[in-house]
C-alpha cells in the first residue's frame, strides 16, 4: 500500500476495534462511555506506534533527499551542514536543522539568533542548545563584539556547493532572426550603403489553416517608389535561391520542405556571398518571415557585418510600418540629415513632434488649401535662418495636401533642420 495505514497497524487496529465493540443502543450512557474509554485506551499504543513510524519515515525522506541534492551538487553550505550534524553529533532531523541554522548563521556572518521556529515546548531549550553548538562550530563567538563583523567579512572569500552558472556568450554574428525591428534612432545612411532583402513570394492566410501564395510585391512596390532608392540593394529570396533586384516567382513559395531542401544546398550561400561581394554595406534590413527567414539564418555568414541590422516583425501590418521607418532613413548622399529619435506627442492634442530643439506642430488646415505643418524653436518661435549644406533656406512652413502623410512629412522637415545650419 502506497497511501493509508500499513498492513501490521490496520490489523491491529481492527482487532482492538473487535475486542471493544460499540455496545447497543439500550445500554446505559455510563457502560457505553466506559466502552469507547476501554478502546481508546487499547488503541493509545498503536497510535504511538504509527506516530513514531510516521516520524522516521519522514526524518528518513528529508536526509534521503538532502543526500542526494548533495550527491549533485545543487544545495549549498547550510544543507550540508544538516549532514554534518547528522553523521558528526547523530542527531535526528529536527536538530540536525537548528545545528545548521546556527552553523550557517556564524559561516555567513551573522549575529546569534535563535527562534522557535515551530518547537515543542518541551524541545525548546534543547534545540537552542544545538543551535548554539552549530553556531560555535560555525566559528561564531557570542563573546567577542566584533565577532560578527569579522565573520562577515571572511564570508565573501569562501566558495559553496552551488555550481557556477555559466557567462552568457553572446553570438559573434547573431542570427537574422535574433535582430530588433528597425527604428528611427539609427544614423540616416546613404542608399549605395544599404542591403534590402526580402521574398519573391510568400503565403497568405485566406481562410483559418488555408493558406495560398501571393506575391510579395507590396513591400517591393513601396521601395521601388521612393525616388532616393538609387544604388539601394535588394536581394530577393526565391524558390530558386538568392537573386539580385525583385524577381517575382509567384508559383512556388517556400515551404518546410523547401526551405530543408536550400539548407542543404551549398550553393544559395555561395549566391549570396557572390551578390554581396565589393559592396560596403552600413544597413541592413531583413524582410522575410517563416521559413524564408530560416533558410536565411543557415546562410548568415554570407551578411555583412554593420552599424545596423534589423528585421521586420510581427503582422504584415506592423512589417510595413517597419519598413517605411527603415525607408526614412535613408538618403542620397547629396545633404546633411539629422539623426536620433523623434519624440511624438498624443494626436487628440494636435500631432507634434520633437527632434532635438526643433519641434514640429501641425497648426491646422493651411490659408488656401491642405495641412499647415510649423517648426518651432525655443517655444512658439518658427526656425527661420535655417540653410542647408548647398545654401538654400529651409523653410519652417509646410502645407501637405493629404492629413494622412501628416507624420512623414514632419519626419522630413525635422531631419531636414536638424542637419541645416543656421546663419541669423
Amino acid at each position: 500500500m502506497s497511501r493509508g495505514r500499513s498492513p501490521e497497524h490496520a490489523t491491529a487496529l481492527a482487532a482492538v476495534w473487535r475486542a471493544y465493540p460499540d455496545l447497543s443502543p439500550s445500554a446505559s450512557p455510563a457502560d457505553r462511555m466506559a466502552r469507547s474509554r476501554e478502546r481508546i485506551a487499547a488503541m493509545r499504543p498503536i497510535n504511538d506506534t504509527i506516530s513514531a513510524q510516521v516520524e522516521a519515515d519522514r526524518q528518513a525522506r528529508n536526509f534521503a533527499f538532502t543526500e542526494a541534492q548533495a550527491a549533485t551538487g545543487e544545495i549549498g553550505e547550510r544543507e550540508l551542514a544538516i549532514l554534518r550534524g547528522r553523521d558528526e553529533h547523530g542527531y535526528d532531523w529536527d536538530r540536525a536543522v537548528a545545528y545548521a541554522d546556527g552553523w550557517y548563521a556564524a559561516h555567513a556572518g551573522w549575529n546569534h539568533r535563535i527562534g522557535d521556529n515551530g518547537w515543542a515546548n518541551a524541545s525548546r531549550e534543547a534545540m537552542r542548545h544545538v543551535y548554539s553548538v552549530g553556531f560555535a562550530e560555525g566559528g561564531g563567538d557570542t563573546t567577542d563584539l566584533f565577532d560578527a563583523a569579522r565573520r562577515a567579512n571572511l564570508a565573501a572569500l569562501r566558495a559553496d556547493n552551488q555550481p557556477r552558472q555559466a557567462a552568457a556568450i553572446k553570438p559573434a554574428r547573431p542570427l537574422p532572426s535574433s535582430w530588433a525591428k528597425p527604428d528611427d534612432e539609427a544614423r540616416p545612411t546613404r542608399w549605395s550603403r544599404r542591403l534590402l532583402v526580402v521574398a519573391a513570394v510568400t503565403l497568405a492566410e485566406v481562410q483559418p489553416g488555408e493558406f495560398q501564395a501571393a506575391p510579395a510585391s507590396p513591400e517591393m512596390d513601396e521601395a521601388l517608389r521612393r525616388s532616393e532608392r538609387d544604388g539601394l540593394l535588394i536581394v530577393t529570396l526565391g524558390s530558386d535561391g538568392f537573386v539580385a533586384g525583385y524577381a517575382a516567382d509567384a508559383g512556388h513559395p517556400i515551404t518546410t520542405d523547401l526551405a530543408d531542401a536550400m539548407i542543404a544546398d551549398l550553393r544559395h550561400g555561395k549566391a549570396l556571398r557572390d551578390l554581396l561581394r565589393d559592396r560596403e554595406i552600413d544597413d541592413v534590413l531583413i524582410a522575410l518571415q517563416g521559413d524564408q527567414l530560416r533558410v536565411l539564418d543557415a546562410f548568415a555568414d554570407a551578411l555583412p557585418l554593420c552599424r545596423t541590422m534589423a528585421r521586420t516583425r510581427n503582422s504584415a501590418l506592423q512589417q510595413r510600418v517597419h519598413l517605411r521607418c527603415w525607408l526614412d532613413r535613408g538618403h542620397a548622399g547629396n545633404g546633411n540629415v539629422g539623426a536620433g529619435h523623434i519624440r511624438w506627442g498624443k494626436a487628440i492634442k494636435g500631432l507634434v513632434g520633437k527632434l532635438g530643439e526643433f519641434t514640429a506642430r501641425h497648426a491646422g488646415p493651411a490659408p488656401w488649401r491642405g495641412h499647415l505643418i510649423r517648426v518651432e524653436i525655443a517655444g512658439e518661435h518658427l526656425a527661420h535662418g535655417y540653410v542647408t549644406a548647398s545654401g538654400e533656406p529651409v523653410c519652417p512652413e509646410i502645407v501637405v495636401s493629404n492629413k494622412a502623410h501628416l507624420r512623414r512629412e514632419m519626419a522630413v522637415a525635422l531631419r531636414a533642420f536638424g542637419g541645416a545650419t543656421r546663419l541669423a
